[in-house]
């Protein structure tokens, strides 16, 4: 997947991610929009999506993050 690709995906977890959401209800949010995006491609977008905006948006990071360790590791 191209990196611009990555970034919109990313751009949208962290629109669509909410305090309550799990992580297999992200998941399923954004196949919906994006259903080519492989399982590991979403995670990597959620690990872009970290890095850029980890300081702007504290909350939805470490929300991310924990989506994206726990993908990553099969939890």
């Amino acid at each position: 997947m191209k990196p611009d690709e990555l970034k919109e995906i990313g751009n949208a977890l962290l629109t669509i991610v909410k305090s309550d959401m799990k992580p297999k209800q992200l998941m399923k949010a954004i196949q919906k929009s994006y259903p080519k995006a492989s399982k590991h491609d979403i995670v990597r977008a959620a690990f872009f999506a970290i890095i850029a905006n980890a300081d702007a948006e504290p909350d939805k990071a470490k929300r991310l993050q924990a989506f994206a360790i726990g993908e990553r590791t099969g939890t």
